[in-house]
């Protein structure tokens, strides 16, 4: 069967999930619920991802040839009680399918043909288009028909409840597992070859094309604008703090967007020097930095992930200029590092190069820098904490399945694309640093895309170095 044919299938009697304080449904009332209503079913226009999604499939079939491929986007999240978080398809499935409905399963045939198992809206000849709180189109929303599914993805869909007959069927079957419990439950585990087809997933997501590359630079257009709707806003954010520019930046990822692409982190003051500060609930202070890591998410998930750290008075003082222009230079030599056929971690050494030689020119480092910088000691680390780069791409910290010879341990191809993001944090409670270094931490982060001869980073948009931060929180803020 063609990749575009589309099967209209007979699903079984869905249970409708209703709650105790719902009120009761009458015979009446639910015969009358199922009359007049128009059917609106159709084909749609091919979505852009359907093409790409196509070669995907075709290459991951390649990979594993002669086996059944099973990769579940997921259900929904309970969140509390009888609320749900917003459904987000698993990346995987989303990247081979195009889909990002709830509860859809995408299999890879051993002939090389796909079937999209997908959980279309209900029909009204039962209740659940009208009682049913998680799936019923008058309480949730319409969902895609079979049709409109497979016509927008050109990918051949039949209905959730086929799967099961289809799983039982005989031939190898891989599993990306971990997505769906239902799924785990249904086909035995294999865990090496489970694994294995996780990491054909990830790697096969390495290197961008130019319609992944212009997802990415969309995303991180969106977020330009989102790290200038916080500073036009200065004066809010600093009646309301660090809140504040969390749900500003949030509106404008809704807006132009699927969503942020991860909790923003929002760290006022010494709130910056935990890496993954996402509470959001400090004050933002005068005479202090504030740290800014956000993202957009744009619609076919793709994310930016950028960092600026800001004077929260517009102007650094000395010493924040001091350290703000270290880190600055550092994320410079990472970002100059990046080009072709260079190791993946060559960014990393770049930018540790000039941090640790920076902190050795304040007096922190017990040793030489030459021997902080050796790799069986690497001292300096505790100011620096973390790594300089991540792949990016669907996932913030994507392709993480892949194996190390793949990634951290291989070289930079044209279309791969990575973060360079240096940073030194001086914690509130270190004695080892002078007391004004305290509670100080900056971090500078772009999205750098490898080219046939260097980079280009996508987030450029935004200033970087220390005067023209300046003169873009003056122009913005209007001060």
């Amino acid at each position: 069967m063609s990749e575009t044919q589309d099967t209209q299938s007979t699903p079984a009697t869905p249970t409708v999930k209703t709650e105790t304080h719902d009120p009761a449904v009458p015979e009446a009332w639910s015969a009358f619920m199922r009359q007049g209503w128009a059917d609106r079913d159709g084909a749609l226009p091919q979505s852009p991802v359907a093409a790409p999604a196509a070669r995907r499939r075709s290459a991951l079939a390649e990979a594993l040839p002669g086996e059944r491929l099973v990769l579940p986007g997921g259900g929904y999240k309970v969140r509390a009680y009888d609320t749900n978080y917003r459904f987000r398809a698993d990346t995987a499935h989303a990247y081979f399918s195009g889909n990002q409905t709830s509860d859809a399963v995408l299999v890879v045939e051993p002939s090389g043909e796909s079937v999209l198992y997908a959980r279309p809206r209900s029909g009204r000849d039962t209740d659940e288009f009208f009682r049913d709180r998680e799936y019923g189109a008058l309480w949730a929303g319409e969902r895609p028909s079979l049709l409109e599914l497979s016509s927008s993805l050109g990918l051949e869909c039949r209905h959730i409840d086929e799967l099961p007959d289809r799983l039982a069927g005989s031939g190898k079957t891989r599993v990306l597992r971990d997505v769906d419990p239902r799924i785990d439950a249904a086909v035995p585990a294999d865990d090496e070859r489970d694994r294995e087809l996780a990491r054909i997933a990830s790697e096969l997501r390495l290197v961008k094309d130019d319609w992944e590359l212009g997802e990415l630079a969309a995303a991180c257009d969106a977020t330009t604008l989102g790290f200038e709707d916080s500073v036009r806003d200065w004066a809010n954010v600093l009646t309301y703090g660090e809140r504040w520019i969390e749900g500003t930046f949030f509106r404008r990822a809704r807006a132009m967007g699927n969503d942020i692409g991860y909790d923003s982190i929002v760290g006022g003051g010494s709130h910056a020097t935990t890496l993954h500060w996402i509470d959001n609930t400090g004050p933002i202070t005068p005479g202090q930095l504030v740290l800014l890591d956000m993202g957009v998410e744009g619609h076919h998930l793709y994310t930016a992930d950028v960092t600026r750290t800001l004077p929260v008075d517009g102007t650094f003082t000395p010493l924040q200029r001091d350290l703000y222009t270290l880190v600055f230079q550092a994320q410079e030599a990472g970002i100059a590092a990046v080009r072709p056929g260079a190791p993946f971690l060559a960014a990393h050494h770049a930018a540790m190069e000039v941090l640790a030689h920076g902190l050795g020119d304040l007096g922190l480092l017990p040793v030489s820098v030459e021997e902080a910088l050796d790799p069986s000691s690497k001292v300096y680390s505790r100011w620096t904490l973390h790594g300089t780069s991540h792949m990016l791409g669907m996932d913030v910290h994507d392709c993480g399945a892949a194996a190390p010879e793949a990634y951290t341990q291989a070289q930079l191809a044209p279309g791969m694309v990575l973060t360079v993001e240096p940073g030194l944090y001086f914690q509130a409670d270190d004695l080892l640093v002078p007391e004004e270094l305290r509670g100080i931490g900056i971090r500078i982060e772009d999205d750098i895309v490898v080219t046939d001869d260097g980079n280009r980073n996508l987030s450029e948009a935004l200033p970087r170095s220390p005067e023209a931060v300046e003169t873009w929180m003056a122009e913005l803020s209007g001060r």
